[in-house]
């Protein structure tokens, strides 16, 4: 899965996570993306000293490894792809999660006050959607209102699409951290970790600052591409 920031891209995770058939990993190039970047995020220093900064050698060893499940969902965010080589991605099937740039960019600036283009991974999830496309997959495209207006209906067609069963469960979980939680989860994951579902979805109203409107701008060019794209509920 191929997210953003404020994306309900953790209770995906959380989601999968109920199947006995799938273990899940939390952002694996994380580590990654913050050695390679100048990105300053929280708890920056404790996620490169707890994580494998070579990206390479972690797709290696996801790619590798035996999970003792049929099933590996990985939750990534889009920007991690940052000076890696995308060939393996040809091994894998696809998923991408999106949200409005109106609601995302409030919430995202809460944790991390000056965001880029490339702190919203909207750009880097249209490339990687049209670097698979081109080599002839078809990635589904998943977006968060949607997800969260009917969640059952959106996991059930992601399920048909993958041609895996849909499971009842996926769409409760029991409240708190989870082992799979990256060692970021206490500054990004405080309302998934109240949760016991997915929320059911609710309007925002905040204002965008005026100082992001040409991010929003660009934001929402290319959400419009992705969104042609997502299931709708």
């Amino acid at each position: 899965m191929w997210s953003g920031p404020r994306n309900v891209s953790t209770a995906l995770m959380y989601s999968f996570a109920q199947r006995p058939d799938t273990f899940v990993l939390d952002e694996p190039l994380y580590g990654h993306y913050l050695k390679v970047t100048d990105a300053d995020h929280p708890g920056k220093e404790e996620v490169l000293a707890s994580m494998e900064l070579d990206g390479e050698l972690v797709v290696e060893q996801f790619l590798s490894t035996d999970f003792e499940k049929p099933l590996l969902f990985i939750k990534n965010m889009g920007h991690h792809m940052e000076k890696l080589n995308w060939q393996f991605l040809e091994k894998l099937d696809h998923l991408f999660l999106i949200r409005d740039p109106h609601e995302m960019l409030p919430s995202m600036v809460k944790q991390y006050p000056y965001p880029e283009i490339r702190d919203t991974a909207l750009k880097a999830q249209w490339e990687l959607y049209q670097y698979l496309e081109q080599r002839g997959q078809l990635p589904i495209v998943i977006d968060s209102k949607e997800l969260l207006l009917d969640p059952a209906k959106i996991l059930s067609q992601v399920c048909e699409a993958y041609q895996v069963p849909y499971f009842d469960g996926m769409v409760k979980w029991e409240p708190g951290a989870r082992p799979e939680d990256g060692i970021w989860a206490k500054y990004w994951y405080h309302n998934v970790h109240k949760s016991s579902g997915f929320a059911r979805y609710q309007p925002k109203n905040e204002v965008v600052r005026e100082d992001l409107l040409p991010l929003l701008e660009e934001c929402k060019y290319y959400y419009q591409k992705l969104y042609q794209y997502a299931i709708k509920a």
